[in-house]
């Protein structure tokens, strides 16, 4: 166990980076730190004096933040004094992620994948930018709403929750992969209003599903099987009407062991990388104000555009 009420944050990052580094998942890490409940209004950093001794104050947020970026859980801190507590970091397994899958979509984000056990609303850095977005293109003023990649729904239940006119909503939700269709059309049951389709985006014109009030995508328009410049003109000048609106997703995040990590990944970097990110985030972005849209970003582990008309005509 590591004494760090007195330590640089440099060299703990150092210390603990070694350490976890060298661990099996699943392996614990503990160090003792300063109870940032004894004070009040207080930034990282700043020099806490009590009883003689001198610590360094730093909230929990800070070690939130640190084990995420070391790949690691958060576990219950333990009360060590009556000025300092126990921060134990677990090792993820980093095996168990649905980004390691090689397998086929179908396997990789079916039913019984590992993907499927992803909630997207229960995180709340999901989950709170998601309805902003929802209110920003006034969700509650939309008829006809599309999700691109749609899966089990996890966007639908949103609305169901947010919108005060749900019942007096058409929603169709498209994705490639059955068995997740499947799933949602069973969730979905007794909804008589939400139409579900397996079916490739990439041929998204021969279901001639004409045009929508709304259409979200959320972490699918980026897939390698598909061309992401193309299909997005595509979206917008055949599937959204032109006085709607749309919300896009970008994953910033990966998922491992049952945490979400913040930062995207690509191949052949060990570390978040987010060019690719943020060259399609503003591909969209300028091709949709072109295309007259009021275009905001936001979001954190995921980046969301929402695109409202601005159109006179």
């Amino acid at each position: 166990m590591y004494n760090f009420t007195n330590t640089s944050m440099h060299e703990i990052i150092t210390r603990l980076s070694e350490d976890i580094d060298s661990m099996q998942a699943q392996e614990i890490v503990e160090f003792e730190v300063f109870n940032p409940d004894n004070v009040k209004s207080t930034y990282a950093g700043e020099l806490i004096n009590v009883d003689s001794s001198t610590y360094i104050y730093r909230g929990y947020k800070t070690w939130v933040d640190l084990a995420q970026q070391l790949k690691s859980r958060i576990l219950t801190p333990k009360t060590m004094s009556e000025n300092t507590i126990l921060i134990r970091f677990e090792k993820l397994n980093s095996d168990d992620s649905f980004h390691q899958v090689t397998q086929a979509k179908e396997e990789k984000y079916g039913s019984r994948s590992i993907f499927s056990k992803i909630h997207k609303n229960e995180e709340s850095s999901f989950i709170y930018y998601y309805i902003q977005a929802l209110k920003n293109v006034n969700i509650n003023q939309r008829i006809k709403v599309l999700n691109l990649g749609v899966n089990s729904g996890d966007e639908f239940e949103a609305i169901m929750h947010y919108s005060s006119n749900f019942k007096n909503l058409e929603l169709v939700g498209i994705d490639y992969c059955s068995s997740a269709i499947k799933l949602a059309k069973e969730k979905f049951k007794n909804e008589t209003n939400i139409s579900f389709y397996t079916h490739d985006i990439n041929q998204l014109n021969a279901l001639n599903i004409g045009e929508f009030d709304l259409i979200i995508s959320i972490g699918t328009l980026q897939s390698s099987n598909l061309e992401f410049n193309k299909l997005l003109m595509s979206i917008v000048q055949n599937q959204l009407k032109k006085d709607g609106s749309m919300i896009l997703g970008f994953p910033n995040c990966r998922w491992i062991d049952g945490e979400m990590i913040y930062g995207a990944r690509v191949k052949n970097y060990p570390f978040s990388e987010m060019g690719l990110l943020y060259k399609d985030v503003m591909f969209s972005k300028k091709y949709l104000q072109q295309k007259k849209y009021r275009v905001t970003i936001t979001g954190k582990d995921y980046i969301f555009i929402c695109a409202t008309s601005i159109r006179k005509d």
